[in-house]
């Protein structure tokens, strides 16, 4: 399968943080990001958001990729955290969901949330949502 994201684009994203509670998700996640052009990004995992929260302050991170159920601190209360730091505010955040709830996701828009996508996953979904931050 070919990369979907042209070969030649300026957007080099060396460091991906997927946080999910699931290590099969977390893998999946990263699968798809692979296929759609960042075999290249070092990926770091983190099973909570206080979790990559810790990952985050000791790293340079360029794309997160959250799911918004998790325990110890959801997708949601991780979102406020990052976006509310001034030094992690602009990496992208993007929260992938298996609930459909139109009214969540606008609220996660509105906290910052790059983009929200639901689950089950996939190399389309995932490069459609990230197609604007990677022009």
């Amino acid at each position: 399968m070919g990369n979907i994201i042209q070969k030649d684009m300026p957007m080099k994203i060396e460091t991906i943080l997927i946080a999910d509670d699931s290590s099969t998700a977390r893998m999946i996640i990263r699968k798809c990001l692979e296929i759609i052009g960042f075999s290249d990004s070092v990926f770091l995992e983190a099973e909570n958001g206080r979790e990559a929260l810790k990952i985050i302050k000791n790293n340079s991170v360029q794309l997160i990729c959250t799911d918004f159920n998790m325990p110890v601190m959801d997708g949601g209360i991780f979102l406020r955290w990052v976006k509310g730091s001034p030094k992690l505010k602009d990496i992208p955040v993007v929260i992938i969901t298996s609930a459909g709830n139109p009214a969540r996701e606008a609220e996660l828009i509105e906290n910052g949330a790059y983009s929200v996508i639901k689950k089950p996953v996939s190399p389309a979904v995932i490069s459609k949502a990230l197609n604007e931050f990677l022009k």
